[in-house]
């Protein structure tokens, strides 16, 4: 127990501060000696983000920075959450059980750790990979051996100073708003200090209540994604290929060999299991510092193609040879590239490609509508998160056709072939994508070359992201100010274009299918608003789920590309001014 005068003192200059004092009085009095002088370190500056408020959790499970404070992953955060999900669980299932995994990120073993401890206490079993695994081999195994939910302890792609917390349902996919929205109700009353039940990690293994998920479980992951192979020939394909310090190295190199890719050059630095991440500060492969190592691999060795995945490997990132150089295609890119590659593997084969669905999100690549029209296959848009495009896969198995998904992808450089996984996955979209570059390769083209030869056919649509950062205990509420801002005040302008149309999302939208019935679906109230140009181009704005974080997604339509790439260029200048304007 700490002392009085061990305590914070602070001055309150607000009642907030004065209710992130006392929680921050009662966590240094709760926790281990270690802890209590860590918690002495923390500057008084940082009491009310750490303290102010909970971590919430949404969709996508929990996601913050690692750390002491009931607004930080940690121990007694990760414990409170897995309460509340056993409380769920218990109520809504017969003898639930859960399948667990964790990547490399510091703090991430001892989480899964408490996460299957908590269960245990609860009396649910749970399934722990033995080692660090992918996460679409989590939404794989919950499938696999029928479990009820699924956590992954991750937090993606963000900066080594995160972790995260992602439950998937028993569909493989990541839960529901309204699952959610449950387990938050029943997370809200727990005491994160006394309301836990839980057994040691040792009694849990001996009751059985804690069990390996079974060495197949990953087999038969690997045989079902080589299943959805093309089959194209990739022997003089030159591959290097990064982990970047995360786990996928084990499965996308099976994945590779199994297609007959020639033995990928691995950037050595970056195999390394490291949750420091210390050649790529921030190992998000949509960004070019992140892939910098694996660049100068490529230059060395001459390779036609760079992939990195994310550190969880639900992400792939490529850059391809082009002219002497290494250009990075973004995510809208390779997808709309893989889409159209595997529509023309379908009329190739003789079959009805008018069966074919396909799924991506209102922020991803418009050109996906003029593609579906082409080629004739129907594509459906969903909100933003891969969860939804795998709801698709659902739906359609109700209908009887879950054979004829063909493919879905996000902006975010996630995609996903075949039916076995829920979500996003960069050893289905790794393998696939070599078969993509070997294919183009044979034709007398790289990947850059390709995509600029579907730009000539549907008209180049530039493509970004820009992104306003709100950290601190303010920032949640100064996020939704921007997006209400614009809601309440809309400009008639964009970069000197007019707007067409205003789409507010926080209403139920009605989004018609592309092809071949035009029917509607209603997409569920989200907070984002989208403007439709004129000429075509399109602005979206939302706060991110997952980082504190404004996102705004740009689309600039034009007939050539220096026209797209001159007017993306306007549009971001005006999109900041918004953002400022709106803060």
């Amino acid at each position: 127990m700490s002392s009085e005068n061990e305590k914070m003192n602070i001055e309150p200059a607000s009642d907030a501060l004065e209710a992130a004092t006392e929680a921050y009085n009662r966590w240094l009095s709760a926790v281990t000696p270690d802890e209590q002088v860590a918690l002495k370190l923390i500057a008084p500056a940082d009491i009310a983000d750490a303290f102010g408020r909970d971590l919430s959790f949404g969709t996508g499970g929990m996601r913050g920075k690692l750390g002491l404070g009931p607004n930080r992953l940690n121990i007694y955060t990760v414990a409170k959450a897995t309460q509340g999900l056993a409380n769920y669980l218990t109520a809504s299932f017969d003898n639930p059980t859960v399948v667990l995994c964790y990547d490399t990120r510091h703090g991430s073993k001892a989480f899964v750790r408490r996460v299957a401890e908590v269960l245990a206490g609860n009396g649910i079993m749970s399934y722990l990979f033995e080692r660090v695994e992918p996460t679409p081999a989590q939404s794989f195994a919950v499938r696999e051996l029928g479990c009820s939910a699924g956590v992954v302890i991750t937090a993606s792609h963000n900066p080594a100073d995160y972790n995260g917390y992602k439950v998937y349902g028993s569909d493989g996919c990541q839960i529901t708003v309204a699952a959610a929205r449950a387990i938050q109700a029943a997370i809200d009353p727990i005491d994160v200090f006394d309301g836990v039940t839980s057994l040691s990690f040792d009694e849990g293994r001996s009751q059985g209540l804690i069990q390996w998920v079974p060495e197949r479980v990953l087999d038969r992951y690997i045989e079902e994604t080589v299943k959805c192979s093309t089959s194209e020939e990739c022997r003089n394909l030159k591959v290097v290929y990064t982990p970047l310090h995360g786990v996928g190295l084990e499965c996308v190199s099976r994945a590779l060999k199994a297609i007959g890719v020639p033995d990928p050059v691995l950037v050595e630095e970056q195999c390394v299991q490291d949750g420091d991440f210390p050649t790529c500060p921030y190992p998000n492969p949509e960004v070019r510092e992140a892939l910098e190592l694996g660049i100068r691999y490529c230059e060395e060795t001459d390779a036609d193609l760079l992939l990195a995945t994310d550190p969880d490997t639900d992400r792939l990132g490529i850059a391809v040879r082009h002219e002497g150089k290494y250009e990075l295609l973004t995510g809208n890119e390779l997808g709309l590239l893989l889409l159209d590659f595997l529509a023309k593997k379908v009329e190739e084969s003789g079959e009805d490609i008018s069966r074919k669905v396909a799924g991506t999100t209102i922020v991803s690549a418009p050109m996906a509508d003029d593609m579906a029209h082409d080629h004739g296959f129907e594509l459906r848009r969903t909100l933003t998160g891969f969860k939804f495009i795998g709801e698709q896969i659902g739906l359609l198995e109700q209908e009887g056709r879950e054979g004829g998904f063909l493919m879905g992808f996000e902006e975010s450089y996630g995609y996903l072939a075949g039916t076995s996984v829920r979500d996003k996955d960069a050893v289905v979209s790794a393998m696939l994508t070599c078969e993509l570059a070997a294919h183009w390769k044979a034709e007398g083209l790289d990947l850059y070359e390709a995509m600029d030869s579907l730009y000539a056919h549907y008209g180049y649509w530039g493509n970004a992201q820009l992104t306003k950062a709100f950290e601190g205990a303010e920032g949640p509420s100064r996020m939704a100010a921007i997006v209400d801002g614009l809601r309440a005040a809309a400009p008639s302008k964009v970069a000197g274009i007019d707007v067409m149309e205003i789409i507010d999302y926080i209403d139920d939208v009605d989004m018609p299918t592309v092809n071949p019935s035009g029917a509607v679906q209603k997409l569920p109230p989200s907070n984002v608003i989208e403007l439709r140009l004129v000429d075509g181009s399109r602005v979206l704005l939302r706060p991110s789920g997952t980082e504190p974080k404004v996102k705004a997604y740009l689309f600039a339509k034009a007939a050539t590309r220096s026209a797209s790439d001159e007017k993306l260029a306007q549009l971001k200048v005006a999109v900041k001014e918004i953002l400022e304007g709106c803060s």
